[in-house]
């Protein structure tokens, strides 16, 4: 196994709609990734959901325009404690906020916890320096969807009052792939 191999880890996320799989980019975003990871591996994530679709039609009060799904461990956001991990920067990893990427969900910089998003189509101002997040830090993407980007699009469309998905699509578990 190459260096290579190591560095690109494969997860599978299961959802009744189906099912996504999506590469992490381990060298990267090192940080990002063993904090996914861990969430993976002891489980959290089974029995989760995503709770957000954002749409280009349901932000009204935002001028800058995005399209995500968010999802996470639970029903209850904003979720209190937790560990949270340093923001790494897309000027330092290189990855970028297009379609498929997987990112963490944050508010300020290095507050991101469990929650995560999957960009559809590119998203350029939640990178670093985008104007989305008023500090400019962007957002730490960290992989990318190699199959089921007609699942988020599906999640993406599911029935929602403003952003919250109603209701939530589960998350059945994420797994390595």
């Amino acid at each position: 196994m190459s260096s290579n191999d190591v560095d690109r880890i494969p997860v599978v996320i299961e959802t009744p709609v189906g099912e996504i799989a999506v590469e992490l980019n381990a060298a990267a975003a090192p940080g990002t990734v063993a904090n996914f990871l861990s969430y993976v591996d002891d489980g959290s994530y089974n029995g989760g959901v995503f709770h957000r679709t954002v749409t280009t039609e349901n932000q009204p009060n935002d001028s800058i325009r995005i399209e995500v799904i968010q999802g996470g461990e639970s029903v209850d956001y904003p979720r209190d404690g937790g560990r949270s991990i340093p923001l790494e920067r897309t000027t330092v990893t290189g990855l970028r906020h297009v379609d498929g990427a997987i990112s963490m969900a944050r508010s300020t910089p290095d507050s991101a916890v469990s929650d995560f998003f999957i960009c559809i189509n590119d998203q350029p101002d939640l990178d670093f320096g985008g104007l989305r997040n008023p500090d400019g830090q962007g957002f730490a993407a960290f992989g990318l969807v190699t199959a089921g980007m007609d699942v988020v699009r599906a999640i993406q469309q599911a029935p929602h009052e403003a952003q919250k998905l109603t209701p939530p699509v589960a998350i059945t578990r994420i797994r390595r792939g």
